[in-house]
């Protein structure tokens, strides 16, 4: 059944905060449009693409768990985090992130992918580099996401927590880095949830 360009608009819109994870193909189907009507429809309702819109889902999400610096100051996406565990994050190489000649990503791109994203897994809100021991398994090229993971190896009582961080290209392994993190409160793993702990 078609319906009018007002209706369908209506309906897309609740559509789309029902589920924000609707893909503009699954839109066009559900609708009975072509995809560049619901693209049309979007824009003119000012609702963004489904990257943005998985963006700003994931900003809301993890904005309150992550202490020790502003969501927008991780370099990547964050997709998972738990604090003082473990995060997972995303970053696609543009033409931007690489060198011109050989269009390999510039290596300061995916150090600070890491070393944003195991700043953001301390739950603290202080939260600095101390130290950090990083392999380049191998070049990583523009068009290519690199997927991080974040886990935390050890908290130490002297201020400090070893955060393990493994960049990926699909399986293959690019990046490793073990960082030495510098942290102003010392509680151990789990004492932040007991009542009585200060």
């Amino acid at each position: 059944m078609r319906r009018n360009k007002r209706e369908r608009q209506r309906l897309l819109q609740e559509t789309i905060e029902e589920n924000p994870f609707i893909t503009d193909e699954e839109l066009a189907e559900k609708f009975s449009v072509s995809i560049q009507t619901i693209r049309l429809d979007r824009l003119e309702l000012s609702i963004p693409e489904l990257r943005e819109r998985i963006k700003n889902v994931a900003k809301q999400t993890f904005a309150d768990k992550v202490k020790s610096l502003p969501i927008e100051e991780v370099i990547g996406e964050i997709i998972d985090i738990q604090p003082d565990d473990s995060a997972i994050s995303i970053f696609d190489v543009k033409k931007e992130h690489v060198f011109k000649r050989n269009q390999i990503a510039r290596g300061h791109h995916l150090f600070a992918q890491a070393n944003s994203l195991a700043v953001a897994v301390i739950n603290d809100e202080l939260a600095l580099t101390a130290k950090a021991n990083i392999r380049f398994m191998r070049p990583v090229k523009e068009g290519e996401r690199v997927v991080a993971k974040a886990k935390v190896k050890k908290l130490n009582e002297n201020g400090r927590t070893i955060v393990e961080v493994n960049s990926y290209v699909g399986q293959e392994l690019v990046f490793f880095g073990e960082f030495h993190m510098y942290r102003s409160n010392v509680a151990k793993k789990g004492e932040g949830n007991d009542e009585n702990s200060n």
